[in-house]
């Protein structure tokens, strides 16, 4: 399998070459360079597997003979070994709850598997830094993926004032090799300095570097494994809606590249809250990046998501293609707040604040389609953002053994401006 950058004026690469660069380098995302539909019975057998068999089905045709079965098996088997139940609401929508790994979130999913195929695709155990920036769930799963790797530092860019304090803890308590840096800024001045530090030429010739945000070829591709999963356990002959809380918009990335392989989809909902680029994107064909807004779903406040490049390539820059294909819905804390709230008093479900916006986008949806059977993808633990989720349930919610250690653990970061020197400095430190 080669893999081709979204700008076009990168050549054609393998798997290592992408993973390890993570970004090309004409500042492009790597997709595979084909994505070709999985033949009728490589479906069935999905539809009846395990999820580490799906996953080494799916992950199999990704990464086209790039790695033996064996590595590829030991990989997905290391990586995805945790429950993905789908639960129903009620006739017409389930959840399927991605937040059973070891950081409560859908992120572990990738993080888990990069972190493995990193290992495997190092000839030369030379340092490594691993620079990601999070917005709320990437930090805690790249840190746990790849604690304690040999020759391997993690160094987590994060806004100061933008990440729920259970979600820092999981990556600010860790010590070792996890690095965590609050950025006086946004998200998005998060994301400019890692994109900054990649394009750095002086920089990457005294730091190897690499990222573990879904930029990274390598994160993204087994969060299309899911997709596969939870359509293989929806009730019904028609093929699903989709609702995905999206940031960053890799989640509905490998969602839609899960549709080129084959997938059974009626169609996918992008769910956002106000920081609404995409929705408005789909409505007037014209893309405008802004200032990110914080609200209660935190890991969505995004104001230039980067996978838009993955998904107008893979639409070859048709948007009215991309729309026959997807909607877009935007929330605000209000709504997000009284979905949580109606929900668990009709159901007595517990959604966390990003849940709640992708399932308040399905019931948006349905006013034009009221047949549709959804699927809501699940992609945080409502524990990690109790004092929201708690005051509108009006009960506490349990906190996780794994959640609760984190909170018992003493933080240790460093504070920077959102500026390249000083962004710089640690990462040569």
């Amino acid at each position: 399998m080669q893999y081709v950058s979204t700008t076009g004026r990168a050549p054609a690469t393998d798997l290592r070459t992408a993973v390890m660069q993570g970004l090309a380098p004409d500042g492009g995302l790597y997709l595979p360079s084909s994505i070709d539909a999985m033949p009728p019975d490589a479906l069935d057998t999905i539809a009846t597997s395990s999820p580490a068999t799906a996953a080494l089905l799916v992950c199999r045709r990704l990464t086209g003979g790039d790695l033996d079965d064996d590595a590829l098996r030991d990989i997905v088997e290391r990586a995805i070994d945790f429950p993905f139940p789908l639960v129903r609401l009620d006739d017409r929508t389930s959840v399927l709850e991605l937040f059973h790994g070891p950081t409560l979130a859908f992120k572990d999913v990738g993080a888990r598997f990069m972190a493995h195929l990193l290992d495997h695709l190092r000839p030369i155990r030379d340092p490594l830094t691993v620079l990601v920036a999070t917005s709320g769930d990437t930090g805690g799963a790249v840190a746990h993926a790849f604690l304690g790797m040999p020759d391997t530092r993690v160094v987590i860019l994060f806004p100061a004032r933008g990440v729920s304090d259970r979600q820092a803890r999981q990556f600010t308590t860790l010590g070792a090799n996890a690095i965590a840096v609050a950025v006086n800024g946004s998200f998005d001045d998060c994301q400019r300095l890692v994109k900054r530090a990649f394009a750095d030429v002086r920089l990457r010739h005294e730091v190897a570097l690499t990222s573990a945000n879904s930029v990274n070829i390598g994160r993204l591709l087994p969060q299309v494994v899911y997709y596969f999963l939870a359509w293989a356990r929806h009730p019904g002959l028609r093929p699903p809606v989709f609702s995905t809380p999206c940031g960053n918009f890799g989640n509905l990335t490998a969602g839609l590249i899960a549709k080129r392989m084959g997938l059974p989809v009626h169609r996918f909902i992008a769910a956002t809250n106000v920081n609404r680029i995409v929705p408005d994107f789909l409505e007037t064909g014209v893309f405008t990046p802004r200032p990110s807004r914080r609200t209660i779903s935190n890991a969505m406040d995004v104001g230039d998501p980067s996978n838009f490049a993955r998904i107008m390539a893979l639409y070859d820059g048709d948007a009215d293609a991309l729309r026959r294909d997807v909607g877009g819905s935007a929330h605000t804390d209000d709504e997000t707040r009284a979905c949580i709230t109606d929900t668990f008093a009709r159901s007595g479900y517990v959604l966390d604040p990003h849940t709640a916006v992708a399932y308040l986008a399905l019931r948006h949806a349905r006013a034009a389609d009221r047949d549709a059977r959804g699927i809501v993808l699940a992609t945080a633990h409502p524990a990690k953002f109790a004092e929201t989720v708690e005051r509108a349930i009006g009960q506490a919610v349990p906190v996780p053994a794994r959640l609760a250690e984190r909170l018992a653990a003493d933080p240790v970061v460093t504070s920077i401006e959102p500026r390249t020197d000083e962004l710089n400095r640690i990462l040569r430190s």
